[in-house]
């Protein structure tokens, strides 16, 4: 074999395998083909199912929101149906009100009219009577009056006399008996008893050693007891008490409870002795306290200003003639209270008019004017009610009688006052004389206290050692001793003592 042949061989050879692989390639070439298609066509159909679903699920939220925008578009429709028919019934409601308004305006004037009409008539057949009994009798109108009322007195007149006077009788002997009557009831439902104030006060002791340190070492405890309270200590042989004297009924409390307990502490010094009177003079604001309350209470007149109820429990240490004023008042809201009812008034105002009668009398040493003035200042500055301000200014005259609960007042202050034994007139003189006394001492500058003791007989002054020196206090009891006898009238004659206690405090610290 040459080597042409084996060329020839091998180059058929090579291009039989050449054919071969283009062969065995194309055949793997039209198998990935495939593949690839049937890979496309799996892809495409599972992108239209996908785009399917999608555009249904699309169609689906598309109809649930259109749905809803429906069901929205409904309800505003009815909410403003409603609105609509509701401006519509407002506007059909005004138009009937403007109608019957407008009617009712024509009614008006229409009976305005008829009235004015029938009044014009009325006026006119007065006048046209007139006219013709003028015409008639040839007088004028007063004439026919006068000369027809002088015609029938002329006719009757003694008749109408006699007529008149038995009526006048009658009517006096009944309003009389019926007076009576009211106030003997009145004063037989409420007959309490009457005890006039006195003007001392007996205070219990253990045993007469309890003397020795009431009046201390030489006097100085009974001097300060009594220059701190303004009362009178008498101590005499009396076993197992001491007494307490004073015009002033709220000096001898003070002094008794300030008394009382300093013998029940038994250190009774003039530390102590300050101390248990400035204790007891609380003690007493209290008590003042609590009785105008209790009045108030107990005569049922209610909603009153709480300074009104102070200032009228002030009127239980106050006497008027030897009586009590509280008590005297609290007697007349009663008798006040019961008279009302009998003649048909206002018993509340009527009550609490009689309660506050007096009530300037608490203050009436401090504030000038009389006790009514005073009193009516007082209801007014606190809001009372003008009616009872009107009942009880006239208790005394002082203003006029403006209503019936007025004189109602008047008349219990007299039935309490002016019942026998009720009041002592030279009790009253009393006191009031030795008001004056301290009134004419305390108008001196440079007075701290002063004090009116043992029936008048004396006055101490205690004077302020920092504004008046000794040679000043000698020239102050002169003075007040020359204005003294100036002044007041009274029988034998009345010591005048000026204290002046000066007092050095230091403190070691």
């Amino acid at each position: 074999m040459n080597l042409v042949t084996v060329i020839i061989i091998a180059g058929t050879t090579s291009l039989g395998g050449v054919v071969i692989g283009y062969f065995l390639r194309w055949l793997v070439t039209l198998g990935q083909k495939g593949s690839i298609e049937l890979t496309i066509k799996q892809t495409l159909l599972e992108a239209k199912d996908k785009a399917q679903q999608i555009v249904q699920d699309a169609e689906k939220e598309s109809a649930h929101i259109l749905l809803e925008a429906k069901e929205q578009e409904k309800s505003k429709e009815a909410g403003l149906k409603k609105l609509e028919d509701r401006l519509i019934k407002k506007d059909e409601l005004l138009d009937k009100r403007q109608s019957d308004i407008d009617q009712e305006a024509e009614n008006l004037r229409t009976k305005a009219e008829n009235i004015k009409r029938a009044e014009e008539e009325t006026e006119a057949k007065q006048d046209e009577q007139e006219k013709e009994l003028t015409r008639i009798a040839g007088l004028t109108k007063e004439e026919a009056y006068q000369e027809m009322i002088s015609r029938v007195e002329k006719d009757y007149e003694e008749d109408l006399l006699i007529r008149m006077h038995k009526l006048e009788m009658n009517a006096e002997d009944k309003l009389e008996q019926k007076s009576r009557d009211i106030l003997a009831t009145t004063i037989q439902r409420l007959a309490n008893s009457s005890v006039p104030d006195i003007m001392s006060t007996n205070v219990d002791i253990p045993s007469d050693d309890v003397k020795g340190k009431i009046i201390g070492k030489e006097g100085r405890n009974i001097r300060t007891f009594e220059k701190e309270t303004g009362v009178e200590v008498i101590i005499d042989d009396t076993p197992g008490s001491i007494v307490l004297s004073s015009f002033d009924p709220i000096r001898r409390q003070i002094a008794k409870a300030a008394m009382e307990n300093l013998i029940l502490d038994g250190r009774i010094q003039p530390a102590k002795i300050e101390e248990f009177v400035a204790k007891a003079k609380e003690e007493i604001s209290k008590i003042i306290k609590e009785r105008g309350e209790q009045a108030a209470y107990e005569v049922g007149v209610l909603n009153l200003d709480p300074r009104i109820l102070l200032i009228l429990g002030r009127l239980h240490f106050r006497t008027s003639y030897g009586q009590n004023v509280l008590h005297h008042s609290i007697e007349m809201a009663h008798f006040a209270g019961m008279l009302a009812e009998e003649l048909g008034a206002d018993v509340q105002v009527a009550k609490a008019g009689a309660l506050l009668h007096d009530i300037g009398k608490a203050v009436d040493h401090e504030v000038s004017g009389t006790h009514v003035e005073i009193g009516r200042r007082i209801l007014e500055k606190f809001g009372a009610d003008q009616a009872i301000i009107k009942a009880m200014q006239s208790h005394h005259e002082e203003y006029p009688y403006e209503t019936i609960e007025s004189i109602i007042v008047q008349t219990a202050d007299a039935i309490s006052g002016g019942r026998p034994g009720a009041r002592r007139d030279s009790l009253e003189n009393y006191l009031k004389r030795l008001k004056d006394l301290e009134d004419i001492a305390n108008s001196f500058g440079g007075i701290e206290k002063t004090y009116a003791i043992q029936a008048g007989r004396e006055i101490r002054v205690f004077v302020r050692p920092e504004e008046l020196g000794d040679l000043e206090a000698k020239k102050l009891a002169h003075d007040i001793t020359l204005r003294i006898e100036r002044e007041l009238k009274y029988p034998g004659e009345i010591k005048v003592t000026v204290i002046r206690d000066s007092r050095v405090v230091e403190y070691a610290r």
